[in-house]
């Protein structure tokens, strides 16, 4: 049966049900066929004895490489931490070694959002269009050589471009639903700019900046947000209070150190905070509006122009509005340095802002909570509680005393054990692909790009992919990290976050937006393509059409990081045998029919 669900996924025609479930078997490590054992067959028995369990007994952990020792372990390392490997970032990563290769991205120009749209702008002699915010991000995830100033600009800071895509996934806005912020490209890109900024910063700074950002005030109603006011019955605002804290920080229950949660006599989860504490966080959050609102007010203050400093500019407090003279409870926990977790009333907004974001930031729920996040957003959806203590152990100290330094958690997440050596990993590591990651992984691999460095996409991509970059429908983003499907994976506790998105309707409109992309968007169709139509490059591979094995081998590598199985590479074989090969167009055919296949395929869509 595994083997029919499987080639029927393969071949595009399977419904929505076997195509969840066909993705499942992979995740789940369940090989297509029972004769195969995938391209480790002792992985699972050597990961069980590898693998910290929930009931103790931790082995030692496994000394990683720095150098990769083959192509395929450097595509591995590329997926999860680019948005797409290519065989040029394959030959350099085991020529430096992955060590080296952080640092340089580490140390490359930060890509700016914001800059490209005001080079565009410029151009063009036009105002920013807010629909460029989606071109800007596409351009830093596809990366090289900018569009708008090719000689002067190239985009190489691939993984702290994933990162923010990572936290602008924790750290959520959106002009999905909102028209205050659909008017503000600026502002909107700014922010996006300040995640890639802070990704390889502090913690601490990333959670004030998000705070204080205009964008975020508006979005979850800080902006403007007063103090208590009996007479008028005004009470502050609690809804960035709430979201700061389940959401951005701690979550809703107290965490051990590997994330599992803390239980109580009753075996029953133990709550972060309750509602007096959000009151207090609500307290705090008051006072705050547009940075240059002193002399006109504090609510009829709003900037119409999207290129206004305002909307790039933190907030500013007026005192007259911030509720100082209240007792704030905040978090309170073992070792909290505020007595039992209160603020006392007389504070500033500013200090009373420093002191709430500092009782948050060394709660000892955000190295666990943030890291196991990280881990899910980049290399696999249900990872062990070793890995997750081994992350929050270096946000919690990077290795010189210092608390929070996001360089040395992303380090951790991509290079611990369970990332890059397949014995130390449980038989359901892997985590599937979002859908907006699959058309980055094509276009980067085949590089892609338009005539005129602009995509047409603004206002199509969430109806045909489910998701486009900072435009989800609410603040709990495109998915919950929890989201774990009825059935199978619910009843094996299996998170599977992205399958939130594999709707009836999504899932055929994925394989058909994708379809178009292989088989009408390419270099020289000769039906021609517009100068905003992004369009993959299909001549290197061609080449290769007359040599079906050594088509899908490369193909093994740049998409599947060379873990297909030995089932889905007959399939294709005997597809790609049965096409003809005797003419240019025919030759192009079999390599977008290979694509559109594999790119398709259950194997694929798990990253693994």
């Amino acid at each position: 049966m595994k083997s029919t669900l499987l080639r029927s996924a393969w071949m595009g025609a399977s419904p929505r049900l076997l195509l969840v479930l066909g993705i499942f078997a992979v995740l789940r490590g369940v090989t297509p066929l029972p004769e195969y054992a995938g391209p480790y067959p002792d992985a699972r028995d050597r990961a069980s004895q590898g693998i910290e369990s929930r009931a103790g007994g931790a082995a030692p952990v496994a000394k990683v490489a720095d150098i990769p020792a083959t192509d395929a372990e450097a595509a591995r390392f590329l997926t999860q931490a680019t948005f797409g490997p290519t065989l040029e970032d394959i030959a350099k990563l085991r020529q430096v070694g992955y060590t080296a290769w952080i640092n340089e991205q580490v140390g490359y120009p930060v890509s700016s959002q914001l800059t490209f749209m005001k080079n565009a702008a410029a151009r063009a002699g036009t105002d920013v269009r807010r629909d460029w915010r989606l071109d800007a991000w596409f351009v830093n995830a596809i990366g090289g050589k900018d569009p708008i100033k090719p000689t002067q600009i190239v985009h190489n800071d691939q993984l702290r471009q994933r990162v923010a895509f990572a936290l602008s996934e924790i750290f959520v806005v959106s002009d999905a639903t909102s028209d205050l912020l659909g008017n503000t490209p600026h502002g909107m890109t700014h922010y996006y700019d300040t995640l890639a900024r802070d990704s390889f910063g502090n913690f601490r700074t990333l959670i004030e900046d998000v705070t204080l950002h205009p964008v975020m005030g508006i979005y979850l109603s800080m902006m403007q947000n007063q103090k208590p006011d009996p007479v008028n019955n005004i009470r502050p605002d609690e809804n960035y209070a709430r979201e700061v804290l389940q959401l951005f920080s701690v979550g809703l229950v107290r965490l051990n150190p590997d994330g599992t949660p803390i239980l109580d006599a009753n075996q029953q989860p133990v709550p972060t905070y309750n509602q007096d504490t959000v009151k207090g966080f609500a307290h705090v959050f008051t006072g705050w509006t547009f940075n240059g609102c002193q002399a006109q007010g504090y609510f009829d203050c709003y900037y119409y122009d999207s290129s206004a400093p305002a909307w790039v500019t933190p907030m500013e407090n007026q005192a007259a509005y911030h509720a100082s003279a209240q007792e704030k409870q905040l978090l309170e926990y073992t070792g909290v340095s505020l007595p039992g977790g209160k603020l006392a009333g007389g504070g500033s907004g500013r200090g009373d802002l420093a002191a709430a974001l500092d009782n948050i930031f060394n709660h000892p729920n955000v190295g666990p909570f943030i890291g196991r996040q990280l881990i899910q957003r980049l290399v696999t959806s249900n990872p062990s509680p070793a890995y997750v203590g081994r992350v929050a152990a270096a946000f919690n100290d990077n290795g010189q005393g210092v608390r929070g330094d996001l360089r040395a958690v992303v380090t951790a997440v991509l290079m611990d054990p369970e990332a890059r050596d397949p014995a130390s990993q449980p038989e359901n590591f892997g985590k599937v692909r979002e859908p907006i990651l699959r058309l980055t992984h094509l276009w980067r691999t085949l590089g892609a790009k338009s005539k005129s460095g602009f995509l047409d996409e603004f206002w199509t991509m969430d109806g045909n992919l489910g998701q486009a970059p900072m435009y989800a429908s609410s603040v709990f983003n495109f998915f919950s990290p929890n989201y774990r499907p009825m059935g199978e994976p619910s009843q094996l506790n299996l998170a599977a976050p992205e399958l939130q998105l594999a709707t009836d309707y999504m899932l055929p409109a994925n394989e058909g937006y994708l379809m178009r992309k292989i088989f009408d968007s390419y270099v020289g169709n000769p039906a021609g393509i517009g100068n905003d139509e992004v369009a993959i490059s299909l001549s290197r591979d061609v080449a290769l059409a007359t040599n079906p094995g050594a088509l899908i081998d490369r193909y093994n590598l740049l998409f599947l990081s060379g873990q297909m199985s030995a089932p889905m590479r007959q399939v294709l074989l005997e597809r790609l045998n049965g096409m003809p090969a005797n003419t240019t167009a025919a030759k192009r055919e079999r390599v977008q029919e290979a694509l559109y296949l594999i790119v398709n395929s259950p194997e694929y869509i798990v990253q693994k």
